[in-house]
């Protein structure tokens, strides 16, 4: 229970780091692409978790037989979750593409379910169809109204996937003792390589400066809730069970499409309203203790 109340007090934080973030992509994006932006913001957190971890004497050994979960996760949690859910911004509003990507936690719990046997109970799985609920809502006005609504759902639905998968072998992986900082800044190292490789790939190398507003941005971005932020996730899943933890992050969404409704004007009416309501309702399902368990 000690453990859980302290998971709860990093929520309000997480979801300001995170939900935050999500308006400013769009002024990134508008110099950048997304490979560009994702390779400097996840490599520079990586780099500076690491020299924090050797600042504070932290062993960054990896315990024999976890570099191949150690790979897996960064991949899902960083390489996959970054890059696509940037690129779902190009095609949908902000705050939709954040609340389509965290659908990661109807994934992490099919996930559990389905391969870790872990029990569903009644109280997540009415905490999924709330989830689900909000899902629906976002993704019909979409593809009605915006040509590229289906890349973009596409993108944010691929994202909450790779991020699912990464949170779970997070969870039930035993990491020898490697410390929380350690796991965090081997995992954005990691998760960074095939995102550079990728802007290596995809993007045009001719030297291109961007604004100092832009630079401004994606250094904030890499620093605060890149670094820190995936930092506070870790610890949130570590504290929590893995469907609860996963289904917790629903709060960050929330402030994102509030963040994209005030910096952006981005749309709001009754469908993104039923949308929040069933995001909010989730959240409460799954971090309200039932009476069994009070008991």
């Amino acid at each position: 229970m000690a453990a859980s109340r302290r998971a709860v007090l990093m929520l309000p934080l997480l979801a300001l780091l995170w939900g935050g973030s999500w308006p400013m992509f769009n002024l990134v994006l508008s110099e950048l692409s997304v490979w560009s932006f994702r390779a400097f913001a996840v490599s520079g957190a990586g780099l500076m978790m690491m020299l924090v971890v050797r600042l504070l004497g932290i062993s960054t050994a990896v315990p024999p037989g976890r570099w191949r979960w150690l790979t897996a996760a960064a991949l899902g949690n960083i390489s996959v979750w970054y890059v696509a859910a940037t690129a779902a911004i190009l095609y949908i509003p902000s705050g939709q593409a954040a609340v389509l990507g965290y659908t990661m936690p109807l994934w992490a719990a099919l996930i559990s379910v389905t391969f870790l046997r872990e029990p569903l109970t009644r109280r997540v799985g009415l905490a999924l169809l709330f989830g689900a609920g909000a899902v629906a809502l976002l993704a019909w006005p979409n593809l009605t109204h915006l040509a590229g609504a289906p890349l973009g759902i596409s993108f944010s639905l691929l994202a909450g996937i790779g991020w699912a998968a990464g949170t779970v072998i997070n969870k039930r992986t035993d990491w020898g003792g490697l410390h929380p900082l350690a796991l965090t800044a081997w995992q954005l190292v990691i998760g960074a390589v095939p995102i550079i490789i990728g802007a290596l790939f995809f993007t045009d190398l001719r030297p291109f400066l961007p604004s100092l507003k832009v630079v401004a941005v994606v250094a904030f971005l890499s620093l605060v809730p890149t670094a820190v932020g995936t930092l506070i996730w870790f610890r949130i899943v570590d504290l929590l069970p893995a469907e609860v933890g996963a289904l917790s992050s629903i709060l960050v969404p929330v402030v994102a499409m509030t963040g994209g409704i005030l910096a952006h004007g981005e749309p709001f009416g009754p469908l993104q309203a039923g949308a929040l309501a069933c995001a909010v309702a989730a959240l409460f399902l799954a971090l309200t203790p039932s009476r069994a368990g009070r008991a």
